[in-house]
Parts: C-alpha cells; sequence; structure tokens
C-alpha cells in the first residue's frame, strides 16, 4: 500500500449463501432494469438499476427472506406461527426504511423508493460511482491531511445532521460510507442499525463492528447513540490519516478489551493539530467524549472550509407540534402507531426487559397520553 500504511483490518463480510444465487429474480422491478451485482451482504445484494424512461442510474438493494411490508402489520398486530426472528428481522428493515425517509443531505446515500414481493423487498437507492471509502483506503494507504480533512468534514456535517433528526447511525465505518472519486463527495449509507436519537434516551443493544463501536457498547451498558457515533468518527479520522486502525488485534477477546481500555498509539507523522481531535473524541468516558459541535469548532477541522454545497445546506429542526386539542385513541391511525413503534417510541427504558410489540405498542400510547395528545 502506498505510504507504507496498511488498509484498516475489519471482520470480512460473509458470502452469499449458495441458495441466493440460485434464487429466480425478475430482471425488472417497477420501472427499473436490473443490471450487475454492485455488492453482496449477509442480507442480500445491491445491484445497478436503469430507469427505462430517463435513464437514470440507481442502487437497487435487494433484501431477502422477508414478509410483504404491508401485511407486516398484520403480522405484528396478530402475532401467528411466524417465527419471532423472522418478525423481528422485519421491524428492523422496516425500521431501516423509515428512518432513511427522514433524512436528505448531500452526505447521504438518499433513498427513492421502496418496491415489495412475497419474499424479497428493494429499495431503490442513490447510484454512487466509486465504491466504498474503505477500497480507496486499500488502494491509497493512508490519506493526504487535506484529502483526509475534506472527507472528514463531510462525514461530521451529514452525521450531524442524521442525530438532528434524531437519528443514530451505530454503523459508522469506512464499508458503510461511499466515495464518488470524481466529485471528490462521500455518501453515509446502510442504516441497518440505525435507531432513533431522542434526547435523554438511552439504548441498550449492542451493534455495530468491534473495531469502531465505543466502549460502552462494547460493556453491554445503556448508552447515547449519538455519543457513540462521536466514537466513532473518531476511529474513522485515525484511519484516514495513518492508513490503520486505532485497535486492531487478531485476538477478538484482546480487541474489545483494548477498545473498553482506550489504549492506543498515534503515529508521529499525523499532524499535532489533528492528533489532538482524534485524543479528544476516543475519550473512553462519553460524558468527557467531545461533543459534535466540538468537533465542528476545534482548529484543525476549521483550518480548511468544508466543501462550498455545505454552507447551502442548513441543520434540520425537529419540533413537537402542539395540538389544539387531543385525539380520542379510537381514532388514532393503527399504521402510523405501528411505524412510531418502529421508530422506537415504544421501546424499553434501561433496567426494562424487552418487550413485545404488544407492550410496545402500550407504552407508546401512554407517553402520547402524557404529552396530551390522546385521550
Amino acid at each position: 500500500m502506498a505510504n507504507g500504511g496498511q488498509a484498516p483490518q475489519t471482520p470480512s463480510r460473509p458470502p452469499a449463501s449458495p441458495s441466493q444465487g440460485r434464487e429466480q429474480r425478475p430482471s425488472r422491478i417497477g420501472p427499473y432494469v436490473l443490471g450487475r451485482v454492485l455488492g453482496v451482504g449477509s442480507a442480500g445484494k445491491v445491484f445497478q438499476g436503469t430507469h427505462v424512461d430517463t435513464g437514470q442510474v440507481v442502487a437497487v438493494k435487494v433484501r431477502l427472506g422477508v414478509v410483504r411490508r404491508l401485511s407486516l402489520v398484520r403480522v405484528l398486530i396478530h402475532p401467528d406461527s411466524t417465527a419471532l426472528h423472522t418478525r423481528e428481522a422485519n421491524r428492523k428493515m422496516e425500521r431501516e426504511v423509515t428512518l432513511m425517509k427522514l433524512i436528505r443531505h448531500p452526505n447521504v446515500m438518499e433513498l427513492y423508493d421502496v418496491y415489495e414481493t412475497e419474499r424479497e423487498l428493494y429499495l431503490i437507492l442513490e447510484y454512487v460511482p466509486g465504491g466504498e471509502l474503505f477500497e480507496h483506503l486499500v488502494e491509497r494507504g493512508r490519506l493526504p491531511e487535506p484529502e483526509a480533512l475534506a472527507f472528514f468534514q463531510q462525514i461530521v456535517y451529514a452525521v450531524r445532521w442524521c442525530h438532528g433528526c434524531m437519528v443514530c447511525h451505530r454503523d459508522l465505518k469506512p464499508e458503510n460510507i461511499l466515495l464518488d472519486r470524481r466529485r471528490r463527495q462521500v455518501k453515509i449509507a446502510d442504516f441497518g442499525m440505525a435507531s432513533t436519537a431522542f434526547a435523554g434516551r438511552m439504548l441498550l443493544t449492542s451493534c455495530g463492528s468491534p473495531h469502531y463501536a465505543s466502549p460502552e457498547i462494547i460493556r453491554g451498558v445503556a448508552y447515547d447513540g449519538a455519543t457513540a457515533d462521536i466514537w466513532s468518527l473518531g476511529v474513522i479520522l485515525f484511519a484516514l490519516l495513518t492508513g490503520n486502525l486505532p485497535f486492531d488485534d487478531e485476538n477478538i477477546r484482546r480487541l474489545l478489551q483494548k477498545v473498553k481500555a482506550g489504549v492506543y498509539n498515534i503515529p508521529e507523522f499525523v499532524p499535532r493539530a489533528a492528533a489532538d481531535l482524534i485524543r479528544r473524541i476516543l475519550v473512553v468516558d462519553p460524558a468527557r467524549r467531545l461533543t459534535m459541535e466540538g468537533i465542528i469548532s476545534h482548529p484543525w477541522f476549521r483550518s480548511r472550509p468544508p466543501p462550498s454545497y455545505l454552507s447551502h445546506h442548513t441543520d434540520p429542526t425537529v419540533e413537537l407540534v402542539n395540538l389544539h386539542e387531543a385525539i380520542p385513541l379510537p381514532r388514532i391511525d393503527r399504521e402510523v402507531v405501528e411505524q412510531l413503534v418502529l421508530l422506537g417510541l415504544g421501546d424499553p427504558t434501561p433496567g426494562e426487559r424487552e418487550p413485545d410489540t404488544d407492550r410496545r405498542r402500550e407504552a407508546l400510547l401512554r407517553r402520547l397520553q402524557t404529552y396530551g395528545w390522546v385521550w
């Protein structure tokens, strides 16, 4: 690799099962003709698609082995013999789609449309030529400081936008960041682990990649999703500037110990100001970790202006709407309730056992009554 660096080592992605390769799939989804395979993951494949009328090129993400999205509501409301793990997988997938619909930012892959069959869900996504940022690091090794800063600024502003939309990603890593090499523009992708990030809401699910996950996630304690994302940003910055990972070990147990202890070394060639920013982000105690605004106001982050298109993209504003009068419970739209449950408004608080969907729905309705929106 260039500059003597090594590509960030992350767990290899599992290959598609033989049965996936034998499945018959339609050659066209809606107005899109499916083309070559862009990528393969544990949950399915990503194809290149082309709109038959406009010629627009898109990425078509296929989710395998799913229950129809519209009938999912019936499955959740009236549980039958459907396996619990299938319902939970569908719930996560529905949440991914719902969250992606909330976010519109030039550095976040856009979700255009969703199609479904009896067994598969097709996400029509923005096509980003150039592949993953991870592949760019594999080819180049550590990046020149101006390039690393430009990419990092775009990633940070995109994550701040997501947090402003009350969404935390929880799986930030170069493999989930796409790069348009011609425009030098990055796009955050794959919101499969994402969750809502309401102020004061602590999360319980352990997720993400061990190399990029925060110490609090590794320890298995309740954590703030946005603060955990910031830790991942620090790991990404380290990788951009060094071509390596701050925490790495072939033994997973030792790797997790290193992350929990926050033990790492910054090479001497890393610019002093950038090294200072890394140290302020990769702080084990989340209460002492640098905030998003602290990152943006840091001298190294501000040493060069961000891409000009970001200056026209204001931060999102999410406000609670004051209703003139509460809505009677029987008039509540059941499908809207299910969407709110998928967004996590009925999820348990730390110390509570994981509830089933009925309890999540009951918790959500109690919360709406507390707000005075439902009686």
